[in-house]
């Protein structure tokens, strides 16, 4: 029977990473960045990737990591949610490290990433899905020719992995495309378009094998940080309606206020239960990975939207002001509901991988 529960270095690693939120990526730090144009914070990157070494624990300690599990990165994917770090760590971390570590024998970007000295990004949209179709750039005489929507991070990456029409993955560096930002509803986590005119490009490996890895890993550990940012929301939720006070009681202890916050508890414990064994299948390579991460998806982007909304409105007036930080968490949410594929299309996967297809 496998063990969901958090291990002592699990928790000892969730008090590290919440020890170092608090001290650099506070709720007013995180909106004075969203409101300038550069929305990433450099000094948080590098404390997580250089001064604790998160950036590698996929990577194996031969190719410079540490050697953890998906389990580890799920615990902090928990934090960076609650703080809505504006980091890219889902991005280079998770999905750009997974797709390096599909393609034999590893390359040396893996270890660059797996430092923190680089950013990477994989140039597929964010709203696709593991098992959907993706945009590919045309492969002609040697260079890269195409334009790319939607690709998280973009803007921060220093190499993009770009898969092509002959089947190839590339590496490319970012200074060599054009990047232009595009709307986005989430500010801590922008994309971009990304424009290749004629760039030159290395040979990784075959796309498909590390496409399809990569995207299944941020899909299945995204759930986790859906988990901590509707955890984060339960709890100040709480915090708050037991400090405001109407009619010389505290507002949390109406009967109507109580039921929607046991209700949202109960959908938190679910989307905890659901994340862990999304992370648990993956660290152990497990042939039920698949439908783990199906039903993790569908499961929690609903209930960290529904978490996020709430925390809006039983907030009240200030939970509407731009001042205090819930706006962001609701962004979050959303963004994060369509991020790696809809709630929908993944039951739609889960339906078809466990032969319960619609007649």
């Amino acid at each position: 029977m496998t063990d969901l529960m958090y291990s002592e270095e699990e928790e000892a690693l969730r008090a590290a990473v919440r020890d170092l939120l608090a001290d650099h990526c506070d709720a007013a730090g995180v909106l004075a960045r969203v409101e300038s144009d550069t929305p990433y914070d450099p000094e948080l990157w590098k404390a997580l990737a250089d001064g604790m070494g998160l950036a590698g624990l996929l990577v194996p300690e031969s190719s410079g990591g540490q050697g953890a599990t998906h389990r580890e990165v799920a615990v902090v994917l928990e934090e960076l949610g609650r703080a809505v770090a504006p980091v890219p760590y889902l991005t280079s971390a998770v999905v750009a490290t997974e797709a390096l570590l599909a393609i034999p024998p590893a390359d040396d970007l893996l270890g660059e990433l797996a430092s923190g000295r680089r950013i990477g990004a994989l140039a597929v949209a964010l709203n696709v899905a593991p098992g959907a179709a993706y945009q590919l750039v045309r492969h002609e005489n040697g260079a890269l020719h195409g334009e790319l929507t939607g690709i998280a991070d973009a803007a921060v990456a220093d190499v993009l992995l770009v898969p092509a029409d002959d089947g190839g993955l590339y590496a490319v560096e970012a200074d060599a495309v054009t990047v232009s930002p595009q709307v986005s509803l989430d500010l801590t986590r922008p994309v971009a378009t990304v424009l290749l005119e004629g760039v030159a490009g290395r040979l990784l490996g075959d796309a498909e094998p590390a496409v399809r890895r990569g995207l299944r890993a941020g899909a299945g550990l995204l759930a986790s940080e859906q988990l901590g940012l509707a955890d984060w929301c339960l709890t100040e939720m709480v915090r708050h309606l037991n400090d405001r006070k109407q009619f010389n009681r505290p507002v949390g202890g109406f009967q109507a206020l109580k039921h929607r916050l046991a209700q949202l508890w109960l959908e938190v414990v679910n989307t905890r239960a659901a994340a862990r064994n999304a992370a648990d299948t993956l660290a152990t390579g497990s042939t039920d990975a698949d439908v783990a991460v199906a039903v993790a998806q569908a499961y929690a982007a609903p209930v960290a939207v529904h978490a996020a909304e709430e925390a809006v409105q039983l907030h009240g007036g200030i939970g509407m002001t731009w001042e205090h930080p819930v706006h962001l968490y609701l962004k979050r949410a959303k963004a994060d509901s369509i991020a790696y594929g809809t709630a929908g299309g993944h039951r739609e996967a889960l339906a078809e991988l466990v032969d319960l297809r619609a007649p």
